[in-house]
Parts: C-alpha cells; sequence; structure tokens
C-alpha cells in the first residue's frame, strides 16, 4: 500500500472513530436494540454549511420525537445516529461509512451534491435506503442506485424554472451564469446554460469563482462588460452573499439571482439588506411560504428557538415518509424499505403530494420563486 494509500486510510478511520463518539447520537450504542429501528442522518454539522446541516436535524429529531411518542413504528422506537459530512467527499465517505458499519436500516439528510455522490455509492452496495432531504443535483439519480429516493425537485427542473423566471418574468435576452465548480453548483450552472439557450435566451458570461476567495471583483469587471439582463449564481449562500454584494457596488447591468443553494437568510445578511434588495431565489417551497405549516413553525421555534430554515419543513417531512415507508413495509428490513419507498404515491407533504419516478426523484416539480424585499423573502 502507498504510503498516500495509507494517509487517507489512516484518516477515514479516525473520522469514523470520532464520529462514533459524537455526543449527538441518541443512547450512544452502535445499533439499534430489538425495540428499535436505527436510522442515520448524513447532513452538514462543520464547515460553512453548517447551519444548513442543524436545520435539517433539528427538523428530523423534531419528526421522529414526534412518531416515537405515538408508540414509534409497530411499537418499535426510531433511534438516530447523525454523522457529519461537512459538505466534503472525503468526510462524506468516512460518514456513511461510519453509518454503514453501525447497521443503520435507512438514511435520511443530505445537503450537498458533492457530498452525497461519494456516500451515496456506499449506501448502495450496503443496500441502504437513502432519503435525500436536499441535495438536488441531477447527477444523483443518474446513478441509477434504487435504494435514492429525493424529496426535492432536481437540478434539471430548477434549471427550467430558472431560465424561464429570467427570459419570461424577468423580460431578458441575455443571461450570466456563474458558480464555484462544486459538483452541485457546476451541474446546475451547466443545466442552466442549457435551459436558457433552449427557451431562446443567450449565455453572455460563463464563470466559476474560487468560493474561498473574498473579492470578486475583476470577476465581476468582465461580467459588467457583458451588459447581462440577468445573472444567476448557482452555488452557496456564504459567497453567494458576498458576490450580490459586490455584483451592486460595481453597479453591474441586470437583476441577480441565485439557486436553492443560497436560499438562506443569511446571504441577505452577507450582501446587505440594500444590496440583496429584489434579488431572486429559485427554491423548492420553505415553511414560512406554506399556510398548512404554521403550527409546524410555531412548534420548531418554541423546541429550538430559532426560526426554522429552508430545508426544515422537507427534513421534517422527509423523516415522516421514511417512517411511513418502513410501516407499511412491515418490517425494518432494508429491501422491504427500498420497496415501500419506490410504491409511495401521494405522500401528504407541507409542498404537496410526493410521488416518486422509477428513479427515485419526484413525479412532480416543487420549485417556486422568492424575491428579497425590505431584508426579507417573499413569494413572487
Amino acid at each position: 500500500m502507498k504510503s498516500w494509500q495509507k494517509l487517507g486510510l489512516a484518516l477515514t478511520l479516525s473520522s469514523a472513530l470520532l464520529s462514533a463518539c459524537s455526543p449527538e447520537a441518541v443512547n450512544n450504542s452502535s445499533g439499534g436494540g430489538s425495540g428499535e429501528i436505527l436510522i442515520g442522518v448524513q447532513t452538514p454539522t462543520t464547515g460553512s454549511s453548517a447551519k444548513m446541516g442543524e436545520d435539517m436535524n433539528n427538523a428530523i429529531k423534531m419528526a421522529t420525537e414526534e412518531i416515537n411518542e405515538k408508540g414509534g413504528i409497530d411499537g418499535k422506537k426510531i433511534k438516530l445516529e447523525f454523522a457529519d459530512d461537512a459538505c466534503d467527499p472525503q468526510t462524506a465517505t468516512a460518514a456513511a461509512n461510519k453509518l454503514v458499519s453501525q447497521g443503520v436500516k435507512a438514511v435520511i439528510g443530505f445537503y450537498c451534491s458533492g457530498a452525497t455522490l461519494p456516500s451515496s455509492g456506499i449506501y448502495h452496495n450496503a443496500g441502504v435506503p437513502v432519503m435525500v432531504t436536499a441535495a438536488s443535483s441531477a447527477k444523483i439519480p443518474a446513478q441509477g442506485y434504487k435504494e435514492v429516493f429525493l424529496t426535492t425537485a432536481t437540478t434539471d427542473q430548477q434549471s427550467e424554472a430558472a431560465a424561464e423566471y429570467m427570459l419570461k418574468t424577468l423580460g431578458g435576452k441575455r443571461v450570466a451564469i456563474v458558480h464555484d465548480n462544486t459538483a452541485f453548483a457546476k451541474g446546475l450552472a451547466e443545466t442552466t446554460q442549457t435551459a436558457v439557450q433552449k427557451q431562446g435566451g443567450q449565455v453572455v458570461a460563463f464563470e466559476a469563482i474560487n468560493p474561498e476567495e473574498k473579492d470578486f471583483t475583476a470577476m465581476l469587471t468582465q461580467l459588467k462588460a457583458q451588459k447581462p439582463d440577468a445573472t444567476f449564481w448557482t452555488a452557496y449562500y456564504a459567497a453567494g452573499g458576498l458576490l450580490i454584494k459586490q455584483f451592486e457596488q460595481l453597479g453591474v447591468s441586470g437583476a441577480i439571482g441565485v439557486g436553492d443553494g443560497s436560499n438562506d437568510k443569511t446571504l441577505i445578511e452577507i450582501a446587505g439588506k440594500e444590496a440583496a434588495e429584489d434579488a431572486f431565489v429559485i427554491t423548492s417551497p420553505t415553511a414560512e411560504f406554506i399556510p398548512e405549516a404554521k403550527s409546524f413553525i410555531d412548534t420548531y421555534k418554541s423546541k429550538f428557538n430559532m426560526e426554522p430554515g429552508p430545508y426544515t419543513a422537507v427534513s421534517y417531512d422527509g423523516m415522516r415518509l421514511l417512517a411511513d415507508a418502513i410501516k407499511r413495509a412491515g418490517s425494518d428490513d432494508k429491501a422491504a424499505i427500498v420497496k415501500a419507498l419506490s410504491e409511495t404515491k401521494s405522500f401528504k407533504t407541507f409542498g404537496g403530494d410526493v410521488s416518486f419516478k422509477s428513479d427515485g426523484t419526484l413525479e412532480k416539480s416543487n420549485f417556486i420563486v422568492l424575491k428579497v424585499k425590505n431584508g426579507q423573502f417573499t413569494r413572487e
């Protein structure tokens, strides 16, 4: 074994051991007892997207507690085991191996597509059903893993929605697209480019930036010269907020908008209220814009003393759907759960009824458009 391979193995084992000792793990044991069903939760709880992981974890815990308080699933309580993937492919691989080794019957979570893609292969090889409640890269279902199900629409569908909004609603023709070279963002950028051209628009700039940098002046100056009618950022809110701020400072023409990876109020805080005004967001439904979710929001605020995030409601619903599938399967056998999930028809969620296609994606897209007004997201 080469030195770099030994180092990689050591890091993976070290990460798995550290994760196994995490205080977040319910009951702290490595496997479910006879009266438990062990469910893994994979989200980022460190790194720049840690807030999203916290939001998702809270929602999954909340749904689990409610299910357990009602007697669990056929008398068995759900036990959660958490693993941090840090939105990083290598960390995600270690997290997936950890959860598989602990004998989880299913896994839920997944925020970054770049972390979801490598870890989903590990779950596929182990036959573990996977409920993806945030990551939406079209590359995820393209892998052909029958164990993987997405409760948000894919980047292909998001691209169509973004192109339609920029070209038809805003009346633009010249579109600029900016990404950060991560799997999700680059994939969304590429499919948006195709969708814009398909719908009769012109992509005048297709740029990539390093999200670790803080100054995007050089790229934005070149972009300004192209005089775009609309600019679409496909990556995450940390760099997205700075991009919007500098976009406005330099006076680049046209509207600026972001994909669902940037759907968080932190985006507005980073950009500043004035710079963020009229910025648009293409996203899956969020709890605050769903009338039926009011009770859920109130309970969430009371329980966690914080506002629900953009993927809180869908993660809550995802846990409910997973529990429903286990109940319908009549067993915690992994293959039986996968079959039950594939047979899901019209499961009621805050975002609408969920039914899956044969590739594990939603039968119907659920993307909506938000716009920033007076420092707040409003629905278009």
